[in-house]
């Protein structure tokens, strides 16, 4: 018999399924339609899609007991290195269709299957650009409440912080998942993480916290904070 139970974060909930594993979900803006591999749950009347911590380094900060939670319903974001839409399809999900996602992607494939999801879920806006330059999306990109990073490129926090000051709102959030491999292979992941964390506090930038995204994802961590 499959459950559900609210999440303590606004829009998110604990599905337990007929096998009786217990999974973080959203309840789908498209019901019948899948976006990557998840499972749906009906249950009273609502379907759910999981949430795989696997697949989203947003899904893993949340599983790995993320304190800060500002995606709320309406809200406008900017999404760098959106790839096929998994993460945002569960963005989507929360913000509702007065919300908005502008979701730059660089990689013509990946951006093929964003329009895919895109075209049956309207607050999703895909963009193809290079985060590097944002001056490529700026007459289409509102004021937004979050700006959130996932590109592998060796200089993200300068990427999130050009990005920010352009777009993100004063008190705004901002997500920046660290790839340490792609900032440099030769140090140790920890000493990276200090640098990018010290060069976002040279920014002006507020850091909230740091999450490691072990086990899900190897030499990543989520950096949150406040513009």
């Amino acid at each position: 018999m499959s459950e559900i139970k609210k999440h303590e974060f606004d829009k998110l909930f604990w599905v337990t399924t007929k096998d009786g594993n217990v999974r973080l979900a959203t309840i789908n803006a498209n019901p019948g339609k899948k976006v990557y591999t998840e499972r749906l749950v009906t249950l009273g009347g609502v379907e759910y899609r999981t949430f795989d911590p696997y697949k989203s380094k947003l899904a893993a900060s949340i599983l790995k007991k993320m304190n800060v939670f500002p995606f709320k319903e309406n809200n406008k974001i900017l999404y760098l290195g959106a790839a096929s839409g998994t993460t945002v399809s569960h963005i989507s999900d929360i913000i509702g269709e007065k919300g908005s996602i502008s979701a730059v992607e660089f990689s013509t494939r990946s951006l093929r299957d964003l329009i895919t999801v895109a075209e049956t879920r309207k607050n999703i806006i895909p963009i193809h650009s290079d985060a590097r330059f944002p001056e490529g999306y700026s007459l289409i990109v509102p004021n937004v409440d979050i700006v959130y990073e996932d590109v592998a490129q060796p200089f993200q926090a300068e990427i999130l912080n050009t990005n920010i000051e352009v777009f993100l709102k004063k008190g705004g959030y901002f997500f920046l998942a660290v790839k340490a491999r792609s900032i440099d292979v030769t140090k140790e992941p920890q000493e990276i993480y200090k640098k990018v964390k010290e060069e976002l506090i040279s920014y002006g930038l507020e850091i909230l916290e740091v999450i490691d995204l072990e086990p899900y994802e190897k030499d990543h961590v989520m950096i949150i904070g406040k513009k």
